[in-house]
């Protein structure tokens, strides 16, 4: 891949536009939405990584708002981000597991955005990074509300190569699919080169990070939006040389500390440019960790399995969130909240409309602005596969409910960017008080029969409005994605 500096330099769509709209105050503040792929609970410094450091998120930390019960839409990729960007589960809107290069749907039209919302209230709104809800033109991002747009459109292991650029055949026991066309790197709507080998891969979290800086100094004048969903840490890893070989945890924490970097030079710049009393950042994942590459894999904290469950390492994710003078600085909730929580407190923030469709989040404004006491979200439903639901959550309380599941406990996994074997998994119905329990090791229903009754009529509620395929309730809310024309 030739990351051609006319790439790098190239006006986003709209640069005239820039200095037009006057400094945001309280009601417009710039927002920067950072999304890392596969990031465990456990992955940073200050939630408890070894082996490398995170200063830049460890510093953001203290600027801003810790949560330690934030829980992804869903856990796998493509899911987790259409519920990041609608409010709403992934599968009310038709959007589950992992879209590839053969999928012939994505995001509907009749969704609202995050960007589509904002603006209506004059905001430029840029994505740099992975989208992965849809690669054909009609669900690229430009036509979901954002003004520009450089990155993937899917995975990074979504191509038909070894590690050393040989291709795969379709008898080969490597891990990369043979009927995948090379990555395609897109600038606004088309294709401006491919990445093909690791080698281009290491190149893309410096690639972003410098397009993500040129975006906020291009819209310095005017409220913006930015979206950063970098492609790392998902596998296959790539790092750039200013971080090869410097850590102790090997490959992963190399890449572990060019993200960190990434979101420093993030920081960097909103101060340089004065803007970090007027932007809200937000720091959070898509889901957790994929174990079965073992030491390229992250770190899911002590909760249990991981990336493709709804147990707590799937789905809990690591989230901070800094907007100096409205958000206390170096505070920690507990609080339950979730990233389909974040189209409905920008709504509040902005004073922006909230779609007339039905949407999941709710406003978390009051736990950021430090009412730690504060629970908007007094529930969560952990859906996977097509629209499973697998399990829901009350207070501290988590009713797993009977399903199988992939498992990385009682196999190896892998190891230097190559997968072990997945085992099977099977749990009957459970309830874990995840106070005491966060990884999920006592069933106590016994004890707690009221809480099992509690919590039912959840399950009941939830089945009722989005369905359930396991016990073959269709729901009556849930909507269709977007089809290829």
């Amino acid at each position: 891949m030739k990351l051609k500096s006319s790439y790098l330099l190239a006006p986003f769509v709209g640069l005239a536009m820039a200095g037009c709209a006057k400094a945001p105050d309280t009601t417009t503040p710039n927002v920067v939405l950072i999304f890392i792929d596969d990031l465990g609970y456990g992955d940073l410094g200050t939630y408890g990584a070894t082996g490398y450091e995170t200063p830049n998120l460890d510093q953001l930390a203290t600027r801003g708002l810790r949560f330690t019960h934030f829980y992804a839409a869903q856990a796998v990729c493509s899911a987790s981000r259409a519920g990041l960007l609608t409010g709403c589960y992934p599968n009310r809107i038709g959007i589950t597991g992992a879209l590839g290069p053969n999928a012939k749907h994505g995001i509907s039209n009749e969704e609202l955005t995050i960007a589509e919302m904002l603006k209506t209230k004059g905001y430029a709104t840029g994505i740099v990074g992975k989208w992965h809800l849809g690669h054909h033109k009609q669900f690229l991002p430009l036509q979901h509300g954002f003004d520009e747009y450089l990155g993937l459109p899917y995975s990074n292991d979504m191509w038909p190569v070894d590690f050393d650029g040989t291709p795969v055949t379709k008898d080969s026991k490597k891990p990369w699919k043979a009927n995948y066309p090379p990555l395609p790197l897109i600038d606004g709507n088309e294709v401006i080169d491919t990445i093909k080998t690791l080698d281009d891969q290491s190149r893309l979290t410096t690639l972003y990070t410098e397009r993500a800086v040129q975006f906020i100094e291009n819209h310095k004048n005017e409220p913006f939006f930015l979206y950063l969903p970098h492609s790392m840490v998902h596998v296959p890893l790539g790092v750039s040389d200013k971080f090869r070989g410097k850590s102790k945890q090997g490959m992963f924490g190399d890449v572990m500390m060019e993200v960190d970097w990434s979101v420093g030079e993030i920081i960097k710049t909103l101060d340089r440019l004065k803007l970090s009393k007027k932007t809200l950042v937000i720091f959070t994942a898509d889901n957790g960790p994929w174990l079965n590459f073992g030491n390229h894999a992250g770190n899911t904290g002590g909760l249990r399995e991981g990336k493709g469950t709804s147990f707590e390492g799937g789905q809990r994710e690591p989230c901070i969130m800094v907007w100096p003078g409205v958000i206390p600085a170096g505070k920690m909730t507990s609080q339950l909240s979730s990233t389909i929580d974040i189209l409905p407190t920008l709504a509040e923030i902005t004073g922006c409309s909230l779609p007339a469709h039905k949407i999941d989040g709710v406003s978390i404004l009051p736990i950021m602005k430090g009412d730690l006491k504060a629970e908007p979200r007094k529930e969560f439903y952990f859906y996977y596969h097509r629209n499973s639901l697998e399990g829901v959550r009350k207070g501290t309380w988590k009713l797993v409910l009977p399903h199988d599941y992939r498992s990385y406990e009682g196999v190896l996994p892998g190891n230097d960017g190559w997968p072990g074997a997945y085992g099977k998994g099977h749990t009957e119905l459970a309830l874990y008080d995840l106070r005491r329990d966060p990884g999920e090791e006592y069933d106590v229903q016994a004890l707690y029969p009221e809480k099992v009754a509690e919590l039912m009529k959840v399950v009941e509620k939830a089945r009722e409005d989005l369905g359930d395929d396991l016990t073959g309730n269709p729901g009556k809310n849930r909507r269709e994605p977007g089809r290829l024309k």
